[in-house]
């Protein structure tokens, strides 16, 4: 029986080493571009809603003549308040924002003295702060 020279190698603790660092580095450079598309989908997608709200918001003053006051709110879109007459069903349910809080409705408005607010909490789920997202109208 002849001997083989074939030896077997395998893989050296550095050469292992060194494509987890690579792997590492590149999971650090795509990684934080992913999670910034998602942020910025969600933040499209208030933006969209909100737009979608005000314009239900702007036929509602259209058809009865009034905006909702803030006691009625979002809901004015959905069931018709007391008193109102020539009102249409704008939405069958409310949506809510993408961070699961429902859209916040204000009348008069503070950003729009002469009209209306319509705005979500954004990311943190808290009024006033930087990451509120609102209706520029």
């Amino acid at each position: 029986m002849a001997k083989s020279n074939h030896r077997i190698r395998g893989f050296t603790l550095i050469e292992l080493l060194l494509v987890l660092v690579i792997l590492a580095v590149l999971a650090a450079l795509v990684i934080p571009k992913f999670t910034g598309r998602s942020q910025q989908a969600r933040e499209t997608a208030a933006k969209t809603d909100i737009s979608r709200i005000a314009t239900a918001i702007a036929a509602f003053e259209i058809d009865t003549g009034r905006f909702p006051t803030s006691e009625e709110g979002l809901n004015a879109l959905i069931s018709q308040p007391a008193g109102v007459t020539n009102w249409h069903q704008a939405f069958s349910k409310m949506p809510i924002d993408p961070w699961g809080n429902p859209y916040q409705y204000r009348y008069p408005g503070q950003d729009n003295p002469n009209g209306f607010d319509v705005y979500s909490f954004g990311p943190d789920g808290r009024e006033g702060t930087d990451d509120d997202i609102r209706f520029k109208g």
